[in-house]
């Protein structure tokens, strides 16, 4: 079993924190490697969706539910169905399948937030309020019995 090592760069201004570190770290991980062949991977480091994120959506789903009758588990559905679907191929059948949101970063998450308030505004005529809205925490407190 192989293991990934990993090591986290920072950029800021224009300038890469830790060059130096980056290069032994670098220097030491290749020397302690066996021999074969090896990939290395390089990108933006994602953020996992936040808890405040999570606990927006449920609050946002509770409306829903309370406004259209529909249990808020199906209104999660719906909206995953949606807005998350990708492409999987299974023994040559490619399907469109939804994805769920707990594997979202916190930017794909809020985009969905995005399409779920435009869309409950659009379709369902609910106006679902962000945080920093005036009347948030009435929202929030008339909701959170229905979490």
């Amino acid at each position: 079993m192989s293991r990934i090592k990993i090591c986290g760069v920072t950029k800021r201004d224009g300038v890469v924190k830790s060059r130096e570190g980056l290069h032994r770290w670098l220097d030491s991980t290749l020397d302690s490697c066996r021999n074969g062949e090896y990939r290395l991977s390089f990108g933006r480091r994602q953020e996992p969706r936040s808890l405040d994120q999570n606990r927006l959506m449920w609050l946002w789903f509770s409306c829903i539910s309370d406004e259209t009758g529909q249990r808020k588990e199906d209104i999660h559905d719906y909206y995953c169905d949606l807005f998350l679907k990708r492409r999987v191929t299974v023994n040559g059948k490619e399907r469109l399948v939804a994805m769920g949101t707990s594997g979202l970063d916190r930017e794909t998450m809020a985009m969905f937030l995005n399409k779920v308030q435009a869309d409950a505004s659009s379709e369902f005529g609910i106006r679902l309020p962000n945080p920093d809205d005036r009347d948030f925490d009435n929202f929030r407190e008339y909701y959170k019995n229905y979490l």
